[in-house]
């Protein structure tokens, strides 16, 4: 509240308070020297509250354009601000994109490294399997073969020892023809195989 304001105020309470004339309802007795101190002071204030009225109304429009240009650029700032969060969301989008696509890849190389390594250790394996039973094959062959080969030289021997035995016994039975039998013959060996 402005001074003026203050002094019309205390010149209204100081009239609210002072006494009616007697037989008057619209007439009162005012303390003329209060009232004109009230007054005086109400006039002397008056030029430099109207100065300062007249001043702030004369640069309302430097005022106005004052507070215009920092609306203007505190719009500004708050569009460049709200520009650079938007751009700095896009960057982190595009760098979360970025990264996602990166460990797809990445999932899907190692999937295939693990899809190829599964696959030549299967082949290797099955060739593996393969060479050992090849190996094997050639191996029963190779005994079954000199299993043949030993009995068929088994049973040559076997003949020529018996043929041997034969000539034996009939050259001790000659020679003991006329000889009265002194020991058994032995027995032939029984063929084992």
């Amino acid at each position: 509240m402005s001074r003026i304001e203050q002094l019309i105020s205390e010149i209204e309470e100081y009239i609210d308070g002072c006494k009616f004339q007697p037989l008057s309802n619209t007439k009162i007795l005012v303390n003329k020297e209060e009232l004109e101190e009230l007054l005086v002071e109400l006039r002397l204030r008056i030029p430099d509250e109207i100065k300062q009225y007249q001043k702030i109304i004369s640069n309302q429009d430097a005022i106005l354009n004052e507070a215009r240009l920092q609306a203007d650029s505190m719009l500004k700032e708050a569009t460049a601000h709200t520009n650079e969060l938007v751009n700095e969301h896009e960057i982190m989008q595009r760098a979360y994109e970025a990264a996602n696509q990166v460990v797809e890849q990445a999932n899907a190389q190692g999937q295939a490294i693990v899809d190829s390594a599964v696959n030549d250790a299967n082949n290797i394996r099955q060739s593996a399997v393969q060479y050992t039973d090849d190996m094997l094959k050639s191996l029963q062959a190779i005994i079954s073969h000199s299993m043949e080969g030993a009995q068929g030289r088994f049973d040559a021997f076997f003949s020529s020892m018996k043929s041997s035995l034969d000539i034996v016994t009939a050259n001790r039975n000659e020679l003991s023809g006329g000889m009265a039998p002194s020991e058994p013959e032995p027995a032939a060996p029984t063929e084992e195989r």
